[in-house]
């Protein structure tokens, strides 16, 4: 029994190992490559096999409206943190022990991409520390201009809709180089349940994030 515990334990230890190499070496690759795919794309790919729409812009080819808003919306402290909000973890926190259950989120745009990059939705206490050192890495390996260049590229918008030239393309018909601020405001807004209001775009608590954004968009600090 004891012998059955220690080979257990070492096969858990060596699949995290392997996962950890696996980031490390993504990241290596990813550091000057575009990301063609993520983790969360193929888990969407394979829940119905429907095409995902998803195509790469550089950093200079997106709006700075939209980069603006979307620090504004997710991440405001971006530029200035190593990839933890401490202050918004904490009030994240409290804000759940108040409310005795989950309903406000502490994570980083870093934090965000890392998921996004790696892992998968269902919460554990082995994802989120695997996420943890993969955060880390990415802050130590990227510069910040290349994590929210990435963001940008990865993050849904919609069913299928992944990354901010095909999000500009299906709500708008532009380029994401071409966003205007009441655009680039709507889609940064709409990141929290974008399969919601890819179909209820008045929605008023969705109308509500989209003037707070307008309002703090051009007082936030993005990477040049």
């Amino acid at each position: 029994m004891k012998a059955f515990i220690v080979r257990t334990l070492l096969i858990i230890v060596s699949l995290l190992i392997i996962i950890q190499l696996w980031i490390f070496s993504s990241l290596v690759w990813w550091r000057t490559n575009p990301v063609d795919t993520t983790m969360f794309m193929r888990w969407t790919y394979l829940s119905d096999f429907k095409p995902i729409q998803h195509q790469w812009r550089d950093y200079d080819e997106i709006s700075d409206n939209f980069k603006h808003a979307i620090v504004a919306a997710e991440d405001a402290k971006f530029v200035d943190h190593h990839g933890f909000d401490w202050d918004g973890i904490e009030f994240a926190l409290q804000r759940n022990l108040n409310k005795d259950k989950v309903v406000a989120g502490g994570s980083t745009i870093s934090q965000q991409l890392a998921k996004n990059l790696f892992f998968y939705n269902r919460r554990s206490f082995i994802r989120k520390g695997q996420e943890t050192i993969a955060t880390i890495m990415m802050e130590r390996m990227w510069t910040k201009q290349r994590i929210l260049e990435t963001y940008m590229n990865s993050v849904e918008f919609g069913d299928h809709i992944y990354g901010i030239e095909a999000a500009a393309q299906h709500y708008y018909g532009r380029s994401a180089q071409s966003l205007s601020r009441e655009q680039a405001a709507f889609l940064a807004a709409i990141l929290p349940n974008p399969k919601y209001y890819q179909d209820h775009r008045e929605d008023r608590k969705l109308n509500y994030r989209k003037g707070l954004i307008l309002k703090y968009m051009q007082s936030t600090r993005i990477p040049e």
